[in-house]
């Protein structure tokens, strides 16, 4: 459930008009929901009852320093995968002790700042970046901890570009090659293996997938316990999907809730790396509509703004910030880049004309994280509502930004 309802015609957050936010801050920007951030987080951090668990946020999803911080108030801990990431999460006040660090291509750069950091875990995806690892902790005569990604063969999510489970996958590695790498840890002087990580996929509606991995994961801890390593954790990763239209999904304590069946009985610290699924419901972005051509509602915000429905042809719900009386008729949203795909929605019923303002509904994550300056168009503004308030959390971008780091070779 989310923030974002209308009030006599008007579509509010919270108790805020969208109107308002963009009299004073312009279009597009993103508005994100205080209260639907925490609502999401605590499903998760209130759902285990039979183990210890830590809910490890996946900073990629949405990385705003001021999110970031509404997330660590909420107990959360933090998924990293690069050494910005890991910046941001620091300025946002976490505890290196809450955050595993994922990835396929860490640097030496990054894997010194999270050793030197004291970071809970290091996730490992290859055999490669396992022996770099331990030649960087041996440079800094430092034991650097370790939890190793495996694939447990799960073909799970809706798209092709968000499933990493299985073997053919470039993340993780294969069952067979974990145990290799496990008994190298326990040889090590300057690796510790704290614990069993997977990671199946994104967008995922069915329980069953979770719990297929769950299964695959126990076995692994089981093999891994056999040869002599004892574990602080196992980490089940993320996934959970999201209603974008109509899609039906899981709820976090059913899928905690199926997970504490399958480790019945086990010690280590079950941990979990949302993303979607707290963040996406509590952002909209609201845009106004430039023009309107035949079946085109041409708004100022475009695919460099929101890449999703490009990318993965995915399908936001669009609402009019203002209702009205007049007959809808069926439009593609699209925006003023230079490309056939830059379109925001397809075949949406709309009742909205030129000046008329919109906002697409579940773009907290993945939206503002993955918006570029495409055709140099400046980024969007940021915003978080709070009950009755609302705070600029990142400004927009203006021409200078653009070139702010250019420089031009003397001639």
């Amino acid at each position: 459930m989310d923030y974002f309802n209308y009030k006599q015609d008007v579509l509010f957050a919270e108790e805020v008009s969208l109107k308002d936010i963009a009299d004073e801050h312009g279009t597009p920007s993103y508005v994100y929901s205080r209260a639907t951030l925490e609502r999401h987080a605590k499903a998760y951090t209130n759902s285990f009852k039979a183990m210890d668990g830590l809910v490890c946020f996946s900073v990629k999803a949405l990385s705003n320093i001021s999110i970031l911080k509404v997330l660590k108030d909420c107990n959360c801990g933090f998924d990293i995968v690069s050494g910005g990431e890991l910046h941001r999460a620091l300025l946002a006040g976490a505890d290196p002790q809450k955050i595993i660090f994922s990835g396929v291509g860490k640097s030496e750069a990054e894997m010194a700042a999270g050793i030197e950091q004291g970071i809970l875990s290091f996730n490992i995806e290859s055999e490669s970046e396992l022996m770099r690892l331990e030649r960087v902790a041996a440079e800094m005569k430092k034991i650097a901890p370790i939890a190793i990604r495996f694939n447990p063969g799960v073909d799970a999510g809706v798209h092709e570009f968000t499933k990493t489970g299985r073997k053919s996958d470039k993340f993780g590695v294969s069952i067979e090659d974990t145990i290799g790498l496990v008994k190298h840890c326990i040889e090590s002087k300057y690796l510790s293996m704290v614990g069993l990580t997977c990671h199946i996929g994104s967008q995922i509606t069915e329980l069953e997938k979770f719990e297929q991995a769950a299964h695959q994961s126990l076995k692994m801890l089981c093999e891994v316990e056999a040869l002599g390593a004892t574990l602080n954790f196992i980490d089940m990763g993320g996934g959970l999907g999201v209603t974008y239209m109509d899609e039906k999904t899981i709820q976090p304590d059913e899928l905690i809730q199926c997970y504490e069946r399958v480790f019945q009985g086990r010690s280590e610290r079950l941990i979990v790396e949302p993303g979607r699924s707290i963040s996406a419901n509590a952002g909209v972005m609201i845009t106004k509509v430039e023009y309107e051509k035949e079946k085109f509602l041409i708004t100022d915000a475009a695919m460099n703004d929101l890449l999703r429905p490009a990318l993965y042809q995915a399908h936001h719900d669009v609402w009019q910030v203002r209702k009205n009386n007049l007959e809808p008729k069926n439009y593609n949203v699209v925006g003023p880049i230079c490309e056939t795909g830059d379109f925001l929605a397809k075949n949406v019923a709309l009742s909205a004309g030129e000046g008329d303002l919109l906002a697409i509904k579940t773009v907290g994550a993945y939206g503002f994280v993955m918006s570029s300056n495409y055709n140099s168009r400046p980024r969007a503004a940021e915003i978080l509502v709070d009950k009755d308030q609302f705070s600029l959390i990142r400004k927009r971008e203006d021409f200078s930004d653009l070139t702010a780091l250019e420089e031009q070779p003397n001639d």
